[in-house]
């Protein structure tokens, strides 16, 4: 495919507005599922943040890392194990949790941030009592498993004011005097960081294309939700079973004042590039209206 002068030219022209409207404004942006795993999408994922720094939009990565804990656990043959689609954490998985997350994962992605030109530092929810949470109470245990109760994000907007990249994983300290680390799912983390960051924009990277009308048909993309529709989504299943608790997470974003919210698919290279800097956009925007 060739691409003359002219085609560059318009595509720069295209997203010049969009670089001055979101220079100085701060992207939550939450990372895992394929985008993590494959090498060549992972570059692309890194590549998109650096550029998005380096012309002064304010990028913080939250990370996940099912699949590596996973593997670790197999590793040391421990049986991974879930409950209502939260992983069983007992003390020994949740070291194996925190040694994978805080770790090894949150710094190799650190480093290839640092590879591409950027300036990035790891933190995770302990660091500067980030993020504070207490036990997940149900009727079966999940063990070492929290719910975040308190966001402290001073850390993160001073490395922001510094020109860094925070990134984040997901692994908090309990409150009230309880010093245990509990295992966050990220994405609800994400959310409620990009709350207490005054975000204006939230993102989460998945391994589908977005909110779709028909499973078996990537065309049937649902590009904008309003939020007051998606109790009756869930009802009719237009919305179901692993894409609810990611829309969950838009909802609280959006409730605690998160304008923009985006479900967009990480498979994709640059995928977060064509949804800040283009008219076209990718994946489902969630909105208050």
């Amino acid at each position: 495919m060739n691409i003359t002068n002219g085609d560059w030219a318009e595509v720069l022209v295209q997203a010049l507005p969009y670089f001055k409207e979101w220079v100085g404004k701060i992207v939550v942006v939450k990372y895992g599922g394929n985008a993590m795993l494959n090498e060549e999408l992972k570059m692309a994922v890194m590549e998109d943040i650096v550029l998005l720094n380096t012309i002064g939009i304010h990028v913080v990565l939250v990370h996940g890392g099912g699949p590596e804990i996973n593997a670790m656990l197999e590793k040391v043959g421990k049986k991974s194990k879930f409950v209502d689609g939260l992983r069983y954490t007992d003390a020994e998985t949740m070291e194996i949790v925190q040694m994978v997350l805080t770790g090894k994962l949150n710094k190799d992605i650190v480093g290839i941030l640092l590879q591409q030109g950027g300036k990035a530092v790891g933190l995770s929810g302990v660091d500067s009592g980030l993020l504070r949470a207490k036990k997940i109470e149900r009727s079966a245990d999940l063990g070492f498993v929290g719910e975040v109760t308190e966001v402290h994000p001073e850390i993160i907007t001073s490395l922001l004011a510094q020109g860094f990249i925070p990134v984040i994983s997901t692994v908090a300290i309990g409150v009230n005097g309880d010093e245990s680390r509990y295992n966050i799912n990220a994405d609800t983390a994400a959310a409620k960081i990009a709350v207490a960051l005054h975000a204006e924009k939230f993102v989460q990277l998945t391994n589908v294309p977005g909110v779709l009308r028909n499973l078996e048909d990537p065309s049937s993309l649902i590009k904008r939700i309003a939020r007051d529709a998606i109790p009756s989504m869930i009802a009719t299943g237009v919305i179901s079973s692993g894409m609810i608790p990611k829309i969950e997470c838009c909802v609280e974003a959006l409730k605690g004042g998160v304008p923009r919210t985006h479900i967009i698919d990480g498979r994709v290279p640059h995928s977060l590039l064509i949804e800040m800097f283009s008219d076209r956009g990718v994946g489902t925007m969630i909105l208050n209206t």
